[in-house]
């Protein structure tokens, strides 16, 4: 048995547009370096592409968390975006002998925007926030980053086994009492039949994002996803005119193999969606992958990074959706007056349903 499809990630349409002109033969929105319309087809004069910025002459790495970034060279100091940290040392200007990127995504949201998504996050349940959090101070804190993915697609070629069941069912006659009775009925058993099953099963699978940066963890990156990759562009050094950029940190072999337990997790539930009958047990499945690609891709984030009482909170923001993310301090204190004041609320309303009894 076989199957061959394409894999094709879901898709969140929710966020902001991308910054548009109007095409001149039919009207219809296209990116400003945009050279044929998506719409009609026609062939549009080319956009003169911003000044390219000279190239950052100082990197920065973090001993703390291990990002390392590129910044603008009259910048003579970097607190680091992704853990607060001080501890950071400027690196020398060899060769970096990584691979460059290959295609990148811009940002839509502003900067205003994104601190007034900030704004809103950190005042949903305002009323368990500390009281000495220092708003101001930590919004300045807010930094634009291009930050690098891996990007892999694959085959994946699997062979399985399983049992697989057939329920059929049998009718089954019963005495029980009814009215002081014996009565006799009849109902229907659910049995299965079980038969041994191999076979093959191959899938095309793609679009899965592995981060490239030691400063955000995988599981970070999952909350804000997804990014709309039919947005990508060939990457250009004039996208990170005014933005930091980070280099990476996880090289392709680690993100590979990241990427391929994600694969394989997949790549197990369609194959248990592809058996037949009516249940399973005992699935196996061996799977190769072949006809490995990967990209390098920079993708546009906000990060802010703030420390209250000795501890690191993050703020993330996906600069292309807005899809944002993080975590709070709380105040326990709050917190235990509102169980308190809810407790009394419920004891309250017990006393006064016995009262009307």
């Amino acid at each position: 048995m076989s199957e061959a499809s394409s894999f094709a990630p879901s898709v969140d349409d929710a966020g902001p547009a991308l910054r548009a002109r109007a095409c001149e033969h039919c009207g219809s929105p296209i990116e400003t370096d945009d050279r044929f319309c998506p719409a009609c087809g026609g062939t549009l004069p080319a956009a003169e592409p911003p000044r390219e910025p000279a190239a950052a002459q100082k990197r920065f790495a973090c001993k703390n968390c291990g990002a390392e970034v590129a910044i603008d060279p009259d910048r003579r100091s970097y607190i680091c975006a992704f853990c607060d940290s001080t501890y950071v040392v400027e690196l020398p200007e060899p060769e970096t002998h990584r691979q460059p990127p290959e295609f990148v995504i811009g940002f839509a949201v502003t900067r205003e925007d994104a601190l007034a998504k900030f704004r809103e996050w950190l005042d949903r349940n305002s009323w368990f926030r500390p009281g000495d959090l220092k708003t101001a101070r930590i919004e300045e804190k807010l930094t634009g980053v291009y930050l690098p993915f891996w990007s892999f697609s694959m085959l994946a070629e699997s062979r399985w086994s399983a049992d697989v069941g057939e329920h059929w069912y049998r009718t089954e006659t019963y005495t029980t009492q009814e009215n002081g009775k014996t009565v006799t009925k009849t109902r229907q058993v659910q049995e299965t039949e079980w038969w041994d099953l191999d076979g093959r099963h191959h899938r095309y699978y793609s679009g899965y994002l592995v981060s490239g940066s030691r400063g955000l963890n995988q599981q970070d990156a999952e909350r804000i996803k997804p990014f709309h990759l039919a947005a990508l562009k060939r990457y250009e050094p004039y996208f990170l005119a005014g933005w930091l950029s980070e280099e990476y940190s996880v090289d392709r072999e680690a993100a590979l193999a990241a990427c391929q337990q994600e694969f394989l997790r997949r790549e197990q539930n369609n194959v248990a969606e592809h058996l037949p009958g009516d249940t399973h047990r005992g699935l196996r499945v061996d799977t190769q992958f072949n006809l490995v690609n990967s990209d390098l891709i920079l993708l546009p984030i906000y990060l802010l990074s703030y420390r209250y009482r000795d501890k690191l909170y993050r703020f993330l923001l996906n600069g292309q959706t807005g899809k944002a993310a993080g975590d709070k301090p709380l105040s326990w204190s709050r917190i235990g007056v509102a169980g308190l004041v809810a407790a009394v609320a419920v004891l309250v309303i017990l006393f006064l349903m016995r009262a009307l009894r």
